[in-house]
């Protein structure tokens, strides 16, 4: 039987995070891809996906992969761990599509997700291997060219809204957009995730600090949605660019900031699927579970009734992370909240439009925490547009005066679809090369400059001030004596490893 449509979560992980990826970088389950597969098998359509990354497939087994499928449409579903790292998914995405291309011309692609949302028109221009694209989360868009009986008739795909195509011609066509799908219809047309598309759940694992609560194990992991979308428009964050209904190529994610939820009794049935598979680290991947009391404290009821061991990792703001919730979300198995704090001061966070931050002690938020046993993750970034060295530098010395139990250090980055991106191109700002250049810990890393500090002085401050606060001894102490020798041991694994940067001159 010809198979409707595979869904292909592509690989690029030794590029994308160098030598981390082997032992230390998560492996999360592709979970838009197993709910966009899920929507299409609710409409009677034969469905498959395959995640390259947990499989760690090369590109030849990748495409080789593809081809063994006899798939009608292949899809590549390019989103990020977090959701502002899709572009750096790219890299995997293209790379598996030219070859697949070379192979075999005949089989048609189609790429969704948040680059290809922001960048569409110029998606379409560069990469001749994508045949069509989604122009946002693509929920209606796939299902509706399900319907067609060939990929490549002009006259038809012009009917189909929400997809971008080259003519025969090489004319790129971008018709109107489609609807994302309401709140009304997320249970009926995004049925939850397809578990029994992925692999075993053991070839996922989560962070290695988020394991540190739960001996350790950083597999079987498992990952889900409760809410899409943010109501926020943080300059730095290009989340809710797949959101749009609008083609104009300056929106940014800053004009489609919808927010959606299911049902908290939705919701629970996935967590109970979650635990008949033997599952206990997991990740509520929404932007941010803490918000609506409404939604996450009867989710957390509902998991409080059924006493199960689960080691979660949400996310939430400082100002959004009340006294009254926390005892409610530890008992319900939330051991680890990540924290947006990005910058400690309160002129430059109103500069990277925090909307309507309410200003709160941090240092107040941290003791709420530790009082009711909650791990703290806390993000910041270096290198935000009115940043300088001694700014950077007292976020820093912030960081180390109140230690977390685990700490991320970005670098700023003009993600596809941000405030930022726009900005960034206004000012001629320097740019990622490559897509891989998008993520971090690549080889080519590209952060963003701004008009006080060059992208390499930001990256090296930024690869300092984490090896500082993780080669901390008082930062030590704090893990091996909070969790085990074992978590110390992992940090300090962890320092050894040397991530080479281009534009420092590695």
């Amino acid at each position: 039987m010809l198979l409707d449509i595979l869904f292909v979560h592509p690989n690029a992980s030794d590029k994308i995070y160098q030598s981390l990826s082997k032992d230390h970088s998560a492996i999360e389950p592709p979970i838009w891809a197993a709910m966009l597969a899920n929507h299409c098998r609710s409409r009677g359509y034969s469905v498959s996906i395959l995640d390259c990354e947990a499989e760690r497939l090369d590109y030849d087994s990748s495409v080789k992969a593809i081809e063994d499928s006899k798939a009608r449409l292949v899809c590549f579903v390019v989103y990020g761990q977090q959701p502002s790292a899709s572009t750096q998914n790219m890299e995997g995405a293209v790379g598996t599509a030219r070859l697949l291309k070379e192979i075999n011309p005949n089989i048609i692609t189609l790429f969704v997700g948040g680059h290809i949302a922001a960048l569409a028109r110029e998606t379409l221009k560069t990469e001749s291997s994508i045949d069509i694209i989604g122009l946002n989360e693509s929920v209606y868009t796939i299902s509706n060219l399900l319907q067609l009986k060939n990929f490549d008739d002009e006259i038809t795909l012009r009917k189909i809204n929400g997809i971008g195509f080259r003519t025969s011609d090489n004319c790129v066509v971008i018709n109107s957009p489609e609807r994302i799908v309401p709140k009304s219809l997320l249970e009926k047309d995004l049925p939850g995730i397809a578990w029994d598309l992925l692999p075993d759940m053991s070839k996922y694992r989560t962070a290695g600090w988020h394991s540190w609560s739960n001996d350790s194990s950083k597999a079987p992991f498992a990952a889900l949605y409760t809410s899409l979308g943010c109501p926020y428009t943080c300059s730095f964050c290009m989340i809710n660019i797949i959101n749009r209904t609008d083609n104009s190529p300056e929106i940014s994610s800053r004009d489609s900031n919808i927010f959606r939820w299911w049902r908290p009794e939705f919701i629970i049935e996935q967590f109970d699927k979650i635990a008949s598979m033997g599952v206990k680290n997991i990740k509520i991947a929404d932007e941010l579970f803490v918000l609506n009391p409404n939604h996450f404290i009867k989710i957390c009821d509902l998991l409080i009734e059924r006493k199960y061991d689960f080691n979660i990792w949400a996310y939430s703001r400082i100002d959004t992370c009340k006294p009254e919730y926390l005892d409610k979300l530890k008992e319900a198995g939330i051991n680890w909240l990540g924290l947006g704090i990005e910058n400690p001061s309160t002129v430059l966070r109103k500069k990277i439009h925090k909307d309507s931050y309410r200003e709160v002690k941090i240092n107040d938020v941290f003791d709420m925490m530790r009082n009711a046993d909650i791990n703290i993750a806390a993000n910041y970034i270096f290198g935000l547009p009115m940043d300088t060295h001694e700014s950077m530098q007292n976020t820093l010395n912030f960081a180390q005066n109140n230690l977390s139990e685990m700490v991320n250090f970005y670098c700023a980055m003009a993600y596809p679809g941000s405030p930022l991106y726009l900005e960034a191109k206004k000012q001629k700002w320097l740019l990622p090369k490559s897509y891989s250049g998008y993520s971090q810990h690549s080889y080519d890393t590209t952060n963003l400059q701004n008009n006080n500090l060059s992208s390499s002085e930001i990256l090296a401050f930024r690869d300092k001030a984490w090896m500082e606060y993780h080669t901390n001894k008082d930062y030590l102490s704090l893990i091996e004596n909070k969790f085990d020798l074992n978590a110390r041991r992992n940090i300090e694994q962890t320092t050894k490893i040397k991530l080479k940067r281009k534009i420092i001159g590695d």
